[in-house]
């Protein structure tokens, strides 16, 4: 299944692809569908190479007229193709079977009312799971789809949709109708779609800035369609279209745009050319948190933007990957700040997507963003928090280095010259030098070739009047990476004003390179009560702050007046704990004493996702158990002050229900399911019943019997995911075994439902029900690995690691495991790294986890 560079460079130095003729029928069952593939290509004569195709039975294959034996040159992955000719067609006549993992073609089963749903999902390596492909990003193709399927299905993919033509009916007197698309402009492979299924839709248009209208679609299963607020996205949708035409100086280059809300997705979003899939739990059935409807507005945009910078240009080999991702996520939150109402998204942005950054970069096998990408495994575990996050706060500080608009017009000179082509870094990277006038080789090296996060501080001397005599930034790094890097940021003076308000009183925006840079500047100037370092968060580095400073923060967190600065500091304090600077503790003291006050409602759903971890990991163990007990019930304190119907109360509760232990604790959780508890404002609706049941069950006060009649109740596909979640969670060693077998032996899951077990098998709060998984979990993770495609892998390799077993036996355990791997399990082999380095980093911090007082 894994394809080397070397044999993507050698193939495309043979061949080059012409167009793609797919046909597909959609109506032989819910095994396997029928595709059927005729591809025209030039070639050296004489030469020899392949075509990926994964398939289930491939009955003829055919090249230049001649027929190959499928026995001899398939072999369930590749078809062999001998004795090429200059120019070449091939057709191959194959079934295919449906995936429930969230790749290839997926197959989705509707419980409301049984239809089925179907879309594709092929980002990296999966177009080859639909129809026989060169799958490599720099062989483009056009593509066209004749397609098959039950009449009252919609067909949805890259080119507009067609008139269907009625075929003969099935021999069960079933409708069936033919979709023939138009060709496809040239694309890379994975960004081909098919959706296909009774899916609902709403439409509207927008205008381009090249005077075309151009249709809009928003798409979701008919079961859901009542909780689909189409006009939000569409509005989404034109401000994006608006800012990005703006910025790109080109119009927007495909005929439509959908979107398409699909179940069971993996990811957030695909950026599909003209069709992008988006995880339906952004369809809200329920009340959700402003952070939730800000991130969806984020990801419309995201996918958005790589209609130019993914689909229109592409990167040659996945070693650009990060590119392409980092760009998506720079630009959709420019575009939310500049041209939406999501005004505050770089508050979000420092809060959510560097503290994933930062985490990811301090593990022992981070990596440098430009990746040495050799083969589709290394692809499929670098979609991390280096190749989105930290690009994206690397981009950022590209953009402060060279200059917004200057970095604006070498994109669009960029666009201009390599429209329809595939590209390397290296071709943006000439853009950006004409356009600024910087030379960024030294720039790119120290920051794209090398990994690992610096660290930023103030040095300062003050005077007996107060002033400051001198002021000095330095800069550190660890001895793994030592590379120190030259960074474009502000230094921010705060002041407490007459209101009790931190507000800044003086801005300096500079260069810092090397160890030590003096900043002459602020000599004179009088010692605020707070000096942010990165203020407005231009650069990527890790900040601490001086003596002062701190005991400011500590004592006036929640009294910035702006949110931004505040995060820098609510993530300065997160580094502290986690690096066992900080006692956990004592951390957990400043998140309960100041969320409340906290206004963005990503930064209370980040800083409430941190108290949990630093609960469950980082807080000595000797103390976790009392200190749990304690916060939860100070997050019922918060919940019942909070205004009513906030989302503040509603984030609150949640976390509460998710930490309750004590016997009090779930009589409240109990009551707030029943009705007997109620809290101004809140609505129990059905998706927090099931946060609440799942609370109940975990804590054993409900069991089977009361998720099968909530089930009853709800009997929609969140509902069973829930339903998966809780039964996994009961606390019995039973339970415990059947989720496990569900799980790891039977393996019949749907990624989704996976997914859910994973997360209710380890929701435990009696560790000891996970300790006879231990050995069986090191047992079983080679043949996971080797049997299961990569999604559903991840899913328990990662998900069902023994973390909350935090001891250095299990630190001892993986680094058994892991010198006993082969050397070709480069993928496992940087996923256990990872959960180790998780449990070691949770040791070190509940040592350093001592308060005055502490026997």
């Amino acid at each position: 299944m894994n394809l080397t560079r070397d044999e993507a460079r050698e193939r495309a130095e043979l061949i080059n692809v012409d167009s793609y003729d797919v046909s597909l029928d959609l109506t032989r069952g819910a095994k396997v569908f029928g595709t059927t593939t005729t591809v025209k290509f030039t070639g050296v004569p004489g030469s020899s190479t392949f075509i990926d195709a994964v398939t289930h039975t491939v009955h003829s294959v055919t090249l230049n007229g001649r027929p190959l034996d499928p026995k001899s040159v398939a072999d369930g992955v590749r078809i062999q193709l001998p004795d090429l000719a200059d120019s070449n067609e091939l057709t191959v006549v194959a079934d295919a079977p449906y995936m429930n993992t969230g790749e290839g073609l997926h197959r989705f089963v509707d419980p409301v009312d049984n239809e089925v749903y179907l879309y594709t999902q092929f980002e990296v390596p999966d177009s080859r799971r639909m129809f026989a492909v060169f799958e490599q990003p720099d062989l483009k193709g056009t593509f066209a789809f004749t397609v098959t399927a039950p009449s009252h299905w919609d067909i949805i993919s890259n080119s507009p949709t067609p008139a269907r033509v009625e075929a003969a009916p099935a021999d069960d007197g079933s409708a069936h109708s033919v979709w023939t698309f138009a060709p496809t402009p040239r694309l890379s492979s994975y960004v081909t779609a098919l959706i296909a299924g009774p899916y609902q839709s709403v439409r509207s248009e927008v205008a381009s800035s090249d005077g075309r209208v151009i249709p809009l679609g928003v798409f979701a299963r008919k079961s859901l369609m009542q909780y689909l607020d189409a006009d939000n996205i569409f509005d989404l949708t034109r401000q994006g279209f608006e800012f990005f035409e703006a910025q790109f100086g080109f119009a927007y280059p495909f005929e439509k745009y959908d979107q398409l809300f699909v179940p069971e997705f993996n990811a957030g979003a695909m950026e599909n050319a003209g069709a992008v899939t988006i995880l339906e739990g952004y369809v809200f059935r329920s009340k959700v948190t402003g952070a939730q409807i800000e991130r969806r507005a984020i990801t419309v945009l995201h996918e958005l933007a790589h209609m130019w910078f993914g689909d229109l240009v592409t990167m040659r080999w996945w070693n650009d990957l990060w590119l392409n991702e980092s760009f998506a996520e720079y630009m959709s939150h420019l575009a939310a700040v500049e041209n939406t109402s999501f005004t505050s998204a770089w508050t979000t942005f420092a809060s959510v997507e560097k503290s994933w950054a930062y985490r990811q970069d301090q593990l022992p096998n981070t990596h440098p963003i430009f990746a040495e990408i050799n083969d589709l495994q290394d692809v499929e575990v670098n979609f991390d928090g280096i190749t989105y996050a930290k690009g994206a706060s690397v981009l950022r500080q590209l953009v402060a280095w060279v200059g917004p608009e200057q970095f604006m017009a070498g994109v669009r000179e960029y666009f201009a010259k390599h429209a329809w082509q595939n590209t390397e870094l290296s071709d943006l990277m000439v853009e950006l030098e004409k356009a600024s006038g910087r030379d960024l080789d030294q720039w790119g090296r120290l920051w794209l070739e090398t990994a690992g996060v610096n660290t930023l501080k103030p040095e300062l001397e003050v005077d007996a009047a107060g002033n400051l005599t001198a002021f000095s930034i330095v800069q550190s790094a660890v001895a793994e990476w030592p590379t120190l890097r030259p960074h474009r940021l502000a230094v921010g003076f705060y002041n407490l004003n007459s209101a009790g308000k931190l507000e800044r009183v003086h801005r300096e925006e500079l260069d810092v390179d090397g160890e030590r840079t003096e900043v002459p500047a602020l000599a004179g100037l009088a010692q605020p009560d707070l000096i942010l370092v990165n203020d407005d968060d231009l650069a990527y580095a890790k900040v601490r702050l001086d003596a002062k400073s701190l005991a400011t923060a500590t004592a006036h967190l929640k009294d910035f007046s702006e949110s931004l600065p505040r995060t820098l500091v609510w993530n300065s304090a997160w580094d502290a704990a986690r690096d066992g600077e900080t006692p956990a503790r004592r951390y957990l003291e400043l998140i309960l004493a100041n969320v409340a006050a906290e206004s963005d409602s990503a930064v209370i759903m980040i800083q409430l996702r941190q108290l949990a971890t630093t609960l469950n990991f980082y807080v000595a163990g000797e103390h976790r158990q009392a200190t749990t007990v304690a916060a939860a019930d100070t997050l019922w304190d918060l919940a019942s002050a909070a205004s009513g119907g906030s989302d503040a109360q509603l984030q609150f509760v949640k976390s509460f229900a998710l930490l309750t232990g004590s016997s009090g604790q779930l009589d409240t959780v109990a009551g707030l399911l029943d009705g007997s508890v109620e809290l101004d404002g809140l609505t129990v609706d059905q998706d927090l019943r099931w946060e609440l049941l799942a609370s109940l069950v975990a804590g054993g006060r409900l069991g089977q019997e009361q998720i099968d009649a909530e089930l009853e109740r709800d009997n929609t596909a969140s509902g069973q995911n829930a339903a998966a979640l809780a039964q996994a969670a009961i606390p019995t060693p039973e339970a415990k075994a059947a989720a496990w077998k569900s799980i790891v032996v039977t393996g019949e899951l749907s990624n989704a439902l996976q997914g859910s077990a994973v997360t209710g098998f380890m929701r435990v709060q009696d560790r000891t029900l996970l300790e006879p998984y231990m050995e069986k979990y090191f047992e079983a993770v080679p043949g996971i690995v080797a049997n299961r495609t990569h999604a559903l892998a991840q899913q328990i390799v990662v998900g069902l690691y023994p973390a909350l077993l935090t001891t250095q036996a299990t630190v001892d355990r993986t680094d058994t495991f892991l010198a006993g791997l082969p050397a070709d399990s480069a993928a496992l082999r940087r996923m256990m790294l990872e959960n180790r380095d998780g449990v070691a980093r949770a040791l070190r911090a509940r040592a350093a986890d001592v308060l005055p007082g502490d026997v």
